[in-house]
């Protein structure tokens, strides 16, 4: 009963979102009082919501749960998919005490404890049907009257955005470190004794790495050294790995000049697996180009289809970039998936060189199953070459 009352209290701290064309959505603070600019965009999965929390790849976006009761089930150790939190807000419809076995701690006591400002009490629906209709928009979160929303506005306006910027760096690793064999997934899954041994050595830029990549990574057999995003290829090559992986991340693609250069500089060197951001970085260093979507995909139920099987997968996602199609070259490159929403390009691999890469996160589980075996073709790759 104390906690039940303790968050009706925290209905009285008003707080407000304000875009950058001018619209005011309002509510109460469900987070820290803090405030942040950042871009706006909706996830339309109906749970996650802790992973998308701690995925580096959401720096810099105030993220919009468009399911409205979130919370449900509290947040726990286990679930995390980094050390620690990185979006820069939280927006959601209705905030609810947790109901679940696995729950450690509230949602809103997590998101105090690490620094993120949040606002429940929102019309999610409105929001997200503008974001459909405008595109992406900045924001500012204004909590407890700091500022009006005039104000709100003109820092929302002023703010530079994502485009051109290298997010990819701040979130990236400082020093080099090999990946926890086992006490992660011992921790999570409880699986210990069934871990493979590892006999492949796996060098993985860390771009904004989520944790599940590097767990499902040792689940295949791999040896995993995570280097920082900025190392340069011939120091990976030094290293004599049998495989290199380029990361999920945040922002845009063309912000990372330094990956591509060294992603160009690795093709044909050595076998190649990219997600998400490393996908991006492979399209590039194959001189096609991308492009920013309207408002992004981000969420755990996009279809796309293998061209080459003529299987479809239920996909997790979140980018607002992607590949721009009519540019790749397809005398060297192959398209290997498709989104079957939009058409944009999920999957490409090279005809020649051991390299393919996704859009799309297999590490993650909506299908729950249905792009798993992608781990298992990098390591095909890896022996046939």
């Amino acid at each position: 009963m104390t906690k039940k009352w303790n968050w009706l209290e925290k209905r009285e701290k008003k707080a407000f979102l304000a875009l950058e064309d001018g619209t005011i959505f309002r509510g109460y603070s469900a987070g820290a009082d803090r405030q942040m600019h950042g871009e706006v965009v909706f996830n339309t999965g109906m749970t996650g919501y802790q992973e998308i929390i701690s995925d580096p790849s959401y720096n810099g976006q105030i993220v919009t749960m468009t399911y409205p009761e979130i919370g449900n089930t509290g947040v726990n150790q286990s679930d995390m998919e980094s050390g620690q939190c990185y979006v820069n807000g939280f927006i959601i419809h209705e905030l609810n005490a947790p109901s679940s076995w696995r729950s450690e701690e509230t949602l809103g006591d997590f998101l105090i404890k690490h620094n993120i400002p949040a606002i429940a009490g929102v019309d999610t629906r409105a929001l997200t049907s503008k974001l459909r209709d405008h595109g992406t928009l900045k924001g500012y979160m204004a909590i407890n009257d700091t500022v009006s929303e005039k104000e709100a506005v003109a820092k929302a306006k002023n703010w530079e955005g994502l485009d051109g910027q290298d997010y990819a760096g701040r979130v990236s690793c400082k020093k080099a470190y090999t990946w926890d064999k086992s006490g992660s997934l011992t921790r999570s899954w409880g699986i210990a004794n069934k871990l493979p041994d590892t006999d492949l050595k796996i060098i993985a830029y860390d771009f904004g790495i989520k944790w599940n990549i590097l767990r499902q990574m040792r689940m295949a057999g791999f040896n995993v050294y995570v280097v920082p995003a900025r190392t340069p290829a011939d120091e990976v090559l030094k290293m004599e790995p049998d495989g290199v992986f380029l990361s999920n991340g945040p922002a845009d693609p063309a912000g990372v000049v330094y990956a591509v250069e060294n992603a160009r500089a690795l093709i044909g060197k050595v076998p190649l697996m990219g997600i998400c951001l490393g996908h991006q970085i492979l399209g590039l260093a194959m001189n096609a180009r991308t492009y920013r979507l309207k408002f992004g995909h981000h969420g755990c139920n996009h279809p796309v289809k293998n061209l080459k099987t003529g299987r479809v997968e239920i996909t997790s996602q979140n980018h607002n970039f992607a590949i721009d199609i009519n540019t790749i070259n397809r005398s060297l490159i192959e398209v290997t998936h498709i989104n079957l929403n939009d058409q944009t390009t999920e999957g490409i691999e090279h005809k020649t060189e051991p390299m393919f890469s996704l859009q799309y996160h297999p590490e993650a589980s909506p299908g729950p199953h249905d792009s798993s075996y992608l781990f298992s073709r990098f390591r095909q790759l890896i022996k046939n070459a």
